[in-house]
């Protein structure tokens, strides 16, 4: 069992049992004879009216191929982009495309060292140009910021010195004319965490050093920008709470570092440890806390750029899912998310919430090679929503990609 350790909460992922059972070579269609197939005592669980597919099944990394997709899609130009925590010719990672009709290819293998290693964050397109970071490796083994064209020439931008400099960069960049905005997860003057700019040449600047508990610490979620302001989440911080840790903020910050503190959870039934990104609808950020809750399965909530907030949904379990580990994203005004683990077979879900607090599963993945344990926000690609699994699918449960229709 690998635990990843994503602030006081860790993510269990079997990536041991992974290794051991195996995945080279070509993948066998679900239902030919000694393909893998669902859970024995599963059900594929769908609101009627959409489809459901897989799009591909990632192999061990002896084949070359990356494991372990931990981050959400990107489209550019028609074609999918995405990372994997492992695999790859190094067993580091990869950076890889896929079409929307599961043609996939590896277009790096991180190298390790000062290389980097292990990017568990989307990429981010600008004019052409793929942008990301490794969580870890470097010569620090503090991360790193990288740039990838989609033909698959990478180039190592930045190298983070940990200390005041931050250090593990877990969130996507993004960016704010022409200028990249990140976090790191820790490391900065305090320890806690920081939100950093970068440039496409590598001249990268500490804004603003998380100083923990009251302030917030540890961020996870990549920043979203707002009319020209930034706004994002810490995992810990905000109050005494939560067993001294904090129970997590939503904050402001200028792109020059002023940053402001706009709302601190309150654990229990107001939700606790925000791991994901915000999304804007409408002048309202929306977001989801990974635990708490009515029912200690996490949350769904709003809250205004000046900080009122309100918890729009509790997780129940069970069929409903539980844990909500990414962000939400908005198709016409209606919220998509997944939770890691719950449904109807325990392997995580797809659900709708409207605004309001509507919520509605709409899929539960059943293990095996359909898919488990979803980690990454969904992406709309003309109407479809597109995703990943960390693990299930092919013999080793490296992950998939899949995709859900209307």
């Amino acid at each position: 069992m690998r635990i990843l350790s994503f602030g006081r909460y860790a993510l269990s992922i079997s990536l041991d049992a992974a290794l051991l059972a195996g995945c080279g070579g070509s993948q066998l269609p679900i239902g030919a004879p000694g393909a893998m197939q669902q859970r024995a005592g599963f059900v594929h669980r769908m609101v009627p009216g959409l489809s459901y597919r897989v799009l591909y099944r990632f192999r061990r990394h002896r084949t070359g191929d990356g494991t372990y997709p931990f981050a959400a899609l990107i489209k550019l130009n028609g074609t999918l982009y995405n990372t994997t925590y492992g695999g790859g010719a190094n067993g580091y990672g990869t950076v890889f495309s896929i079409t929307t009709t599961g043609t996939e290819k590896v277009l790096y293998s991180f190298g390790g060292g000062s290389d980097g290693e292990n990017p568990d964050a989307s990429l981010v397109n600008m004019n052409g140009m793929l942008y990301g970071t490794t969580s870890g490796g470097s010569g620090n083994g503090q991360g790193t910021v990288f740039s990838i064209t989609t033909s698959g020439t990478e180039k190592v931008l930045h190298i983070f010195g940990g200390s005041s400099d931050g250090q593990s960069p877990r969130a996507s960049l993004i960016n704010v004319n022409g200028t990249l905005y990140g976090t790191t997860f820790a490391g900065g003057a305090n320890g806690y965490g920081t939100v950093f700019s970068v440039t496409t040449t590598g001249t990268e600047k500490v804004l603003y050093s998380f100083a923990g508990y009251a302030d917030g610490g540890s961020p996870l979620a990549s920043l979203i920008n707002v009319n020209g302001a930034l706004y994002g989440t810490t995992d810990e911080g905000g109050g005494p709470g939560c067993g001294g840790f904090g129970c997590g903020t939503v904050f402001s910050i200028t792109t020059t570092g002023a940053e402001k503190l706009l709302y601190s959870f309150a654990g229990g039934s107001d939700g606790e440890s925000p791991q994901a990104s915000l999304v804007d609808v409408r002048g309202t950020l929306y977001g989801t806390t990974y635990v708490g809750g009515a029912n200690g399965h996490g949350t769904v909530f709003s809250v205004t750029t000046t900080g009122t907030e309100k918890v729009l949904h509790s997780f129940g379990g069970g069929s409903d899912g539980t844990f909500p580990v990414a962000g939400l994203i908005n198709a016409k005004g209606t919220l998509y998310g997944i939770t890691k683990s719950g449904g109807a077979n325990g392997y995580g879900t797809v659900f709708s919430i409207t605004t309001t607090g509507t919520e509605k599963v709409l899929y539960s993945f059943a293990g095996g090679s359909d898919g488990e344990n979803p980690l990454a926000s969904l992406i709309n690609v003309n109407g479809a929503l597109y995703g990943t699994t960390v693990e299930g699918g092919h013999r080793c449960r490296c992950g998939t990609v899949f995709a859900l229709t209307p």
